[in-house]
């Protein structure tokens, strides 16, 4: 149905549509369940003793954070993939419309630890970065780098070069991004890149999650 254009100084007139979409029968839902959500920095630093715990027994070996954005082609199915393969003592820390693409999996937790952690949406990124600086923190570790968390970031549109941009200031190195590369990335761009910050791009599921559970 085509609504004619507003007339100067006025707004559209949308009744027709109203009264068509009232006589269409009503739409039928695809599929039902929860997902589970908030976990931003605060949230998990209430549980920082369990997380650290954890981790000092070997219960949750490594964390991935799967954030950024992400298409809905079938082809970019890399993330779904992962988050299904990864060993169970892995724990995913998400934010962003990347988390879409696992966000639905039954991953189960670890000592009552989601094995997803979803601080919400891409602006959201910054609760992975404290959460990481507190156990960072807590660690008493002086690189950020010798955390066990590997980062294998979505990237779909250059909204997520802030993102990018703060984790290069935090000094994390090893990033892997895909499925596409930023536009941005030049060669010069790339080898400043990936010299001093050894980014990479994303590899086979298998290989990629290999690399990750050896720290690399």
């Amino acid at each position: 149905m085509h609504i004619a254009g507003r007339t100067e100084g006025g707004a559209k007139d949308f009744s027709a549509l109203v009264e068509k979409a009232k006589t269409c029968p009503p739409p039928t839902e695809i599929e039902t369940g929860t997902i589970l959500g908030g976990f931003a920095h605060n949230q998990v630093l209430a549980l920082a003793d369990k997380v650290v715990d954890a981790v000092k027994s070997g219960a949750i070996k490594r964390f991935v954070v799967m954030a950024g954005c992400d298409g809905r082609q079938k082809g970019r199915s890399y993330y779904t993939k992962v988050a299904e393969r990864l060993p169970k003592d892995t724990v995913i820390l998400t934010a962003g419309c990347a988390k879409y693409r696992y966000n639905k999996l039954n991953l189960g937790d670890i000592g009552g630890i989601p094995r997803i952690l979803d601080a919400g949406q891409c602006n959201d990124a910054y609760s992975l970065a404290v959460i990481a600086l507190k156990l960072k923190e807590v660690f008493g570790l002086e690189d950020i780098n010798d955390l066990p968390i590997s980062y294998d970031i979505a990237w779909y549109e250059q909204k997520a070069v802030a993102v990018l941009l703060a984790l290069l200031f935090l000094g994390v190195k090893g990033i892997r991004l895909g499925p596409t590369l930023p536009a941005f990335l030049s060669p010069n761009v790339a080898r400043v890149l990936v010299e001093t910050f050894d980014i990479k791009p994303i590899g086979t599921v298998e290989a990629d999650i290999a690399a990750m559970m050896a720290g690399q």
